[in-house]
């Protein structure tokens, strides 16, 4: 953690939804007039897209599994020195991993490739964090200690596939019988890598459907924000003025001292109003630093 540079991280599994929540804090940082670098977490993986493949196959023939879940597959250590020099600096090195061709056409390279390495040295307030692993302990490796505000964005697990198929399938190309594979394929390393992280995190999004998600994998359509609500579960409670939230978003409710529930639709205004208080004291503890 560093008072001078602070650093946010966001952190959940793929399909989500952290990009989602990436807006929201865009908008929070925006209004607030805070300049905030970048670290997306897909550019911490070890293989670009074809490497990938291979190393998928090499594995399996040696009766193991690979998957972006699990260490072998990603620079975690990498990425807690670039937290450090961050947190001590002010700098920090990252590169980008594009998708799709829309992605890659700036660069005139191949989607599912990496664009070089490059040091980021422009002036920043603080480090904004997004993907998988940012909060990623395993061993020696230690990220969550690096981060001075930490969010979890968890969908219970049938709405997470749902969102996950239709924007693999549909944004991504690929085939229902290749992101089913990938779900059973890393579903150990979910387990004993992506779920421990939130035991870290300060603040967990729980997104939960009350429309029937039993079969992800006929479902048609994403269950919409009107569809949902989420659960809001603080990891230290103290401070966080409950009544204000209450009385600011209509038919929210308490259902434990640290949670609080709030309407799909008003999730986005939730984390406004519990995100920006926070995001102003970072910034208050970063400036008393200099005067």
């Amino acid at each position: 953690m560093s008072k001078r540079h602070p650093i946010v991280v966001v952190t959940g599994s793929s399909g989500a939804g952290t990009t989602t929540v990436k807006r929201t804090f865009d908008n929070i940082f925006r209004r607030e007039g805070y300049r905030a670098a970048v670290i997306e977490g897909d550019a911490f993986h070890r293989y670009d897209r074809k490497e990938m493949k291979a190393e998928m196959r090499r594995a399996e023939d040696n009766g193991g599994f690979l998957s972006h879940f699990g260490p072998q597959a990603n620079l975690w250590a990498e990425l807690g020195k670039q937290f450090d020099a961050y947190a001590r600096t002010g700098h920090f090195k990252t590169r980008y991993y594009l998708h799709n061709d829309e992605e890659a056409a700036p660069y005139q390279q191949e989607a599912g490739t990496f664009t070089p390495w490059r040091d980021h040295i422009e002036d920043s307030e603080l480090l904004f964090y997004e993907g998988l692993h940012g909060c990623i302990q395993d061993g020696e490796i230690n990220l969550h200690q690096f981060a001075d505000l930490k969010i979890g964005v968890v969908p219970i697990i049938n709405l997470e596939w749902i969102q996950k198929i239709h924007r693999d399938t549909k944004d991504r190309g690929y085939s229902m019988e290749a992101v089913q594979d990938v779900i059973l394929r890393r579903m150990h390393d979910y387990v004993h890598y992506v779920c421990p992280q939130f035991a870290h995190t300060d603040i967990n999004f729980q997104r939960v459907a009350v429309v029937d998600t039993s079969n992800p994998f006929i479902a048609r359509d994403i269950p919409s924000a009107g569809e949902s609500l989420v659960v809001i579960r603080f990891k230290n409670p103290r401070g966080i003025d409950f009544p204000y939230l209450l009385s600011m978003i209509d038919q929210s409710f308490m259902s434990r001292a640290n949670t609080i529930v709030v309407p799909g639709q008003k999730m986005d205004l939730a984390m406004q109003l519990i995100l920006t208080p926070l995001i102003v004291r970072l910034m208050e503890i970063k400036r008393a630093q200099y005067s």
